[in-house]
């Protein structure tokens, strides 16, 4: 097989791979990215290459034919066949809204959104039925997250914080009090 040569890099070429290289989340991307700068900067062979980051010969030289024929952005998966997204835009802003928003100021019978509901609200206003883990990873996304809500107690009684707090007290009984009240033993 004839060895592939990357040809020299310029400055942009070389800032755009060591870029990808050092910033990409993606594990798959970055070994990419590594195989072309190893290619070009070290002159290594795909076999070299293939050792360095435990891959096939093969697909070493397959990723490198595929950065000399469509540059850096050759690099990245292709889009995978399959079905469509549900959620759109115009959801994800329909849910943003709508979990901003207190559930009875939206007509629901409920005061506190769960993800379920919130899953369900969101299929009867959009047609779209998703889970409600979907719907968590989309609220995630923009840095929202249900938790458990907290149930508090209140009353209108303006008494009421001063009784509560000597509920909480402990009752405390006297001596006299226990002995008072305990039989006595008749012999």
């Amino acid at each position: 097989m004839r060895p592939i040569r990357i040809p020299g890099l310029n400055s942009e070429q070389l800032g755009t791979l060591e870029d990808l290289y050092r910033t990409t989340r993606d594990a798959r991307l970055r070994t990419r990215a590594q195989m072309v700068l190893l290619a070009a900067e070290r002159r290594m062979t795909a076999a070299e290459i293939a050792e360095i980051v435990r891959a096939s010969e093969e697909t070493v030289r397959r990723w490198l034919k595929r950065y000399l024929a469509e540059g850096a952005e050759g690099l990245r998966d292709v889009p995978r066949p399959g079905a469509p997204r549900k959620v759109t835009t115009d959801y994800k802003e329909r849910l943003l809204h709508a979990v901003r928003r207190r559930p009875r100021g939206l007509g629901q019978p409920f005061s506190l959104w769960t993800l379920r509901r919130l899953a369900d609200y969101m299929a009867e206003r959009t047609g779209i039925r998703v889970e409600y883990e979907t719907v968590r990873l989309h609220l995630k996304a923009e840095g929202i997250v249900l938790s458990r809500p907290q149930h508090t107690i209140t009353s209108p009684d303006p008494e009421y914080a001063l009784k509560k707090r000597q509920s909480k007290r402990p009752a405390t009984v006297s001596n006299r009090e226990i002995t008072s009240t305990m039989p006595t033993s008749s012999t």
